[in-house]
């Protein structure tokens, strides 16, 4: 249904979409401690506060799950050659923003409005669209920790249109209905997905899931996706909310300290199938601070480095 873009133009002017400054860059890397009363604006860093309760999927250690009886085929019908891309940097990724629990709510109408949660939305006029056709705009209310996201966004008169929205409480586990979607293919929630520069250069710890794109996959989702994109009832594909997470005995040890944070996440939690797109295209947000080359080196991990983890009912379409 959605295809996620793999080509992205560099967003210069994302820092000047703040609604306030960011917390000051020139701070140490070393401390993560980030007062919540600051963490406002375009891509700002909310401290480490972990979107969901503790048992959420999103936060749930898969190291240990058995492997899926179908893993190989699935893993060789993404590419088992092909590397692993980031789909992030220092001024391309999917941008979100937080704001305030009184940020003024505006009117959003939707194209899929059967399947979509109704505004109105706190959407600051400001808020960075990500560039591309699939034009996600993602915000966070930090005070009521609820997370409003959109596809094909664009302004509309004081409001705004999209193709769907959805709304999440990020207090609760309770999932989109079945069969609908959300600004995601799957029907999940993108933010929380989101390789982040403070997690892994300031915190050293992702302690999530994280999300990626496959070019195809079949007609059918599993928990905690809801929706699928495909008319193809092939086994072999992958279905939507697919858990797939970086082999044990892989070897991170020569790859950069910041990229060695992401890749024992991609062991501990994993990565869902989210939405099409290039396939192992890895999500995060921008951020100037991102050191574009030691990101690259994701490139040396490829696809069979992966396997899939052992999933529970497939909910088929007809």
């Amino acid at each position: 249904m959605k295809f996620a873009v793999t080509y992205v133009v560099a967003i210069s002017l994302l820092a000047a979409l703040a609604i306030t400054p960011r917390p000051s860059s020139g701070a140490s890397e070393g401390d993560a401690t980030v007062s919540m009363s600051s963490a406002l604006g375009a891509n700002a860093f909310l401290g480490g506060k972990r979107c969901f309760p503790e048992d959420n999927p999103w936060n749930r250690d898969i190291s240990s799950d058995p492997v899926d009886p179908n893993s190989s085929r699935m893993v060789n019908s993404i590419g088992s050659g092909n590397s692993v891309h980031p789909d992030f940097g220092d001024y391309f990724g999917k941008p979100y923003v937080v704001v305030p629990g009184n940020q003024r709510k505006v009117h959003v109408s939707f194209g899929y409005e059967t399947q979509s949660d109704p505004g109105p939305y706190p959407i600051p006029s400001n808020a960075p669209v990500e560039d591309g056709s699939d034009g996600h705009v993602l915000v966070v209310d930090r005070d009521n920790w609820k997370l409003y996201e959109l596809f094909q966004a664009h302004r509309s008169g004081d409001g705004w249109h999209a193709g769907s929205g959805a709304v999440f409480d990020l207090n609760s586990n309770r999932l989109r209905p079945a069969g609908w979607t959300s600004a995601d293919a799957a029907g999940l929630p993108m933010f929380p997905g989101l390789v982040k520069y403070e997690e892994v250069c300031v915190q050293k710890e992702i302690n999530h899931a994280l999300r990626f794109t496959v070019s195809r996959t079949r007609r059918g989702f599993v928990s905690p996706a809801t929706h699928y994109a495909s008319g193809s009832h092939d086994s072999s594909l992958l279905p939507m909310g697919a858990r797939l997470r970086l082999k044990a005995d892989y070897d991170i040890s020569h790859y950069p300290q910041c990229v060695q944070v992401i890749l024992r996440a991609l062991k501990t939690y994993g990565m869902f199938v989210s939405d099409h797109g290039s396939s192992w295209y890895l999500s995060g947000a921008p951020d100037k601070r991102w050191d574009n080359d030691q990101l690259l080196t994701l490139h040396r991990v490829h696809g069979r480095d992966f396997e899939v983890v052992k999933m529970d009912r497939v909910v088929e379409g007809d």
